[in-house]
Parts: C-alpha cells; sequence; structure tokens
C-alpha cells in the first residue's frame, strides 16, 4: 500500500517545483517593484525640500567619510537613479548591490532608529540581497534585452 503513495508524493512534489519555478520570474519583479518604491519616493521627498535634506545631513544623519553635502547628494542620486535601474532590471545586481549600500548606511548614520524603520531596511537588506545574489530574474531588462544584445556580439559565452 506504501509503494503507490511515494510516486503520487513525487509526482505532487514534482508539480508544486515546476509551479513554484514559473513563479520565480513574478517574484523578483514585485520584489523588485517593492525595494524600488521605497527608495524612489525617499530621494522625491529629499528633493522636494532640498534645504532640509542638507539640514538633515548636516545634523541628523552621521554619514561616515562624506562632508554632509556630498553625503546629500549621492544618497538622492542613488535613491532617485537605482531604483529606477532596480524595478527595469537593467543592471540588476549593480543597482541591488548600489542600493544594499545606500541601505546599510542609512541605518548606520542615525543614532536612534525605530524599531518598525528596522524592521524595514532589514527586509528591504534581504530583498536586495536576493535580488544581488540571483539577479532581476527573467522578466527584466537584463535577461530579455542586455543578455541577446551581449551575446550576439560575442561579448557573453551563451554557456553560461
Amino acid at each position: 500500500m506504501s509503494a503507490p503513495l511515494i510516486p503520487t508524493l513525487l509526482r505532487a512534489w514534482s508539480v508544486l517545483t515546476r509551479t513554484l519555478d514559473h513563479a520565480q520570474p513574478l517574484a523578483a519583479l514585485l520584489a523588485r517593484a517593492y525595494v524600488a518604491e521605497g527608495f524612489f519616493l525617499s530621494g522625491l521627498t529629499k528633493i522636494r525640500d532640498w534645504d532640509t535634506t542638507l539640514a538633515l545631513f548636516q545634523d541628523e544623519y552621521h554619514v561616515p567619510l562624506l562632508p554632509p553635502t556630498v553625503a546629500a547628494v549621492m544618497g538622492t542620486a542613488g535613491e532617485l537613479v537605482l531604483p529606477v535601474l532596480l524595478l527595469f532590471g537593467l543592471g540588476g545586481r549593480f543597482a541591488a548591490l548600489g542600493l544594499s549600500v545606500v541601505n546599510a548606511v542609512a541605518v548606520l548614520s542615525l543614532s536612534e532608529i525605530a524599531p518598525a524603520a528596522l524592521q524595514q531596511h532589514l527586509t528591504w537588506g534581504v530583498l536586495l540581497a536576493y535580488l544581488a545574489l540571483h539577479g532581476p530574474g527573467a522578466w527584466s531588462a537584463d535577461q530579455l534585452w542586455l543578455k541577446p544584445w551581449l551575446l550576439r556580439r560575442g561579448w557573453i559565452d551563451a554557456s553560461k
């Protein structure tokens, strides 16, 4: 009686893994969109009131090694450019790594951070680490446009 159970379980497992494999591009896209939205909106907030942003970088955010004005410009630029790249999956790993740096600096530069804000940054960090390690997914400019373009020119190996 147990013999028919094992093939049935194996078939069910196979269906489940195929279904999850097909869901990976959507999951990567949703992760990219979720993280990109948070950072991009933060960047928009910074450029809407640049004087306040400069004051925050002078008094509140203590970014190591950079003068406050340079940190404000770099942080704001990172929050506006990298999320767009991440959302479209163009240079997806680069964008994920860049936003990981922005995320880490944001957490480390605040002397006090609310628990909910820290949890948000940790969630972003985990998603960004996943995207950096696994790439932006099949539904990304990297896979749909850049990789075929590089292959046609022989700049990357087709076997990889």
